[in-house]
């Protein structure tokens, strides 16, 4: 085995028994310039991993907030300062999101008719309110959905 071969398998290795020492490294040869040296396999995979990541990250925030606006609305009575709290805190998550990864918004219109079907079952669910009373379709627009300061009626 030639030591790049080595040094490699030992990289792959360190991959799986000490994960921050193995950011760290990868990181050092990186900015050093020695890509010949780069785990490149477990490199692209942890890529991939951020990517899904933040794409997990958004989806769970807007099924939150859809869920919050359908109580919200549905629910006028039970109306409180926590419910309104965890719409701004989502809605500040989301709209991080977008602001740092502006590509991101493509995939918010690709995911929003899913996550609101998600977030109107699961209202439901926790509300013992018929999934027939709410909407087939979301009554709330993206830029609703988003707005901070916007409460439904």
């Amino acid at each position: 085995m030639s030591p790049q071969t080595a040094a490699l398998a030992a990289l792959a290795n360190l991959y799986e028994q000490d994960y921050a020492l193995w950011l760290d490294t990868t990181g050092q040869l990186l900015k050093a310039g020695r890509l010949a040296e780069v785990d490149i396999a477990n490199l692209l995979k942890e890529l991939n991993d951020m990517g899904r990541s933040e794409k997990q990250a958004l989806t769970s925030n807007l099924i939150v907030v859809l869920m919050h606006l359908l109580k919200y609305a549905y629910q006028p009575g039970q109306r409180s300062n926590n419910w309104r709290f965890t719409l701004k805190e989502h809605r500040r998550r989301l709209q991080e999101a977008l602001g740092t990864s502006p590509s991101l918004t493509d995939y918010f219109e690709q995911i929003f008719a899913d996550c609101y079907q998600e977030a109107r079952d699961l209202t439901a669910t926790e509300t013992g309110v018929g999934l027939e009373n709410f909407p087939i379709e979301s009554p709330f627009t993206h830029e609703q959905v988003l707005d901070r300061a916007f409460l439904p009626r």
